[in-house]
């Protein structure tokens, strides 16, 4: 059961493995693009270029899917990036329906564990499988694979090696399952005495804007952690008051004392300072057009000291 990109290397290792993959269960085909024409889940569009059985439920309590899902008679369920599941549907199979979550779990709980990670700043993260139960992301551990997070490593970067380490993790997981050993750790125990738990809620709009007036290691970390997606963003003001809201993909950050939060320099390339620090853009994006370097933006357009940060 998976539906983007991420959940992909996991079928692959699965299917290349040998596995009999009873079905695949991805979200139904969805309208995307200028034209709305209807687009296949990467899932989906793997599960039919190796001829596998697909489903795509709307509601996973319709009784039409249920019976579907019970003629199947699969011995393990397995979901990666997929979506939360009723017990009628996890309770199925005879060994039960074990989840791919891209955190040290009980860390990071939630749909965003990439994004929410570096944007804290953490050092490292890594991969968690455990079996589903009603509480989502908190059922028993499987197993466990740490990795560390570069100092300049965006999520997307993060989330490539992750969907890799994923696989072979999920891999693991069936083999040690089909063997009947594995281990069952209850999440309470793999928390350190002291340990202050973090979530990782949904990420909305407010989430992605910048405040200038924070740290300059925090905004830093913000623009890495919501690269490439959703992106950081932030909204200048020229001396005309023409808004321009401007996302930010890629940035350097520079530690200096007697920098302004909110204050733009031009001068060498585009720089807007935090709290004790600033953060130099190199790439960004206008909205409705493409990616582009800042010195791409600068050429166009004459962005000077007089330009303000909307809400620093």
């Amino acid at each position: 059961m998976g539906t983007p990109d991420f959940a992909v290397a996991s079928l692959d290792a699965l299917v290349k493995n040998g596995n009999s993959i009873a079905a695949v269960i991805t979200a139904p085909d969805r309208p995307a693009g200028r034209g709305l024409a209807l687009q296949r889940s990467p899932v989906k569009q793997y599960a039919i270029s190796k001829g596998l059985n697909v489903l795509q439920p709307e509601k996973l309590k319709d009784e039409k899917f249920l019976s579907e899902l019970r003629e199947l008679n699969a011995d393990l369920q397995i979901v990666v990036a997929f979506r939360m599941l009723p017990e009628v549907v996890w309770a199925m199979p005879r060994l039960g329906t074990f989840n791919l979550h891209a955190s040290l779990l009980p860390q990071y709980r939630g749909a965003a564990p990439i994004n929410r990670a570096v944007m804290n700043g953490e050092k490292e993260t890594g991969v968690s499988t455990f079996f589903l139960q009603q509480a989502i992301d908190t059922g028993k551990v499987i197993f466990r694979e740490t990795t560390a997070i570069g100092e300049n490593e965006t999520a997307g970067e993060l989330h490539d090696r992750l969907m890799i380490t994923g696989a072979e993790l999920v891999l693991k997981t069936v083999k040690a399952i089909e063997q009947g050993n594995y281990p069952q750790q209850d999440q309470s125990e793999l928390l350190s005495k002291g340990e202050t738990l973090r979530e990782a809620p949904k990420l909305f709009r407010e989430d992605c804007l910048i405040h200038w007036n924070k740290p300059v290691k925090e905004v830093y970390d913000l623009i890495r952690g919501l690269s490439p997606y959703p992106a950081a963003y932030t909204e200048l003001i020229s001396p005309e008051g023409k808004e321009l809201s401007l996302k930010i993909y890629r940035a350097t950050m520079e530690v200096n004392t007697s920098a302004v939060p909110g204050k733009i320099n031009a001068e060498k390339g585009l720089t807007i300072g935090a709290a004790g620090g600033s953060i130099c853009i190199e790439e960004l994006q206008l909205a409705g057009k493409k990616k582009m370097s800042a010195e791409e933006l600068l050429r166009g357009l004459r962005i000077g000291s007089d330009w303000k940060v909307k809400n620093p």
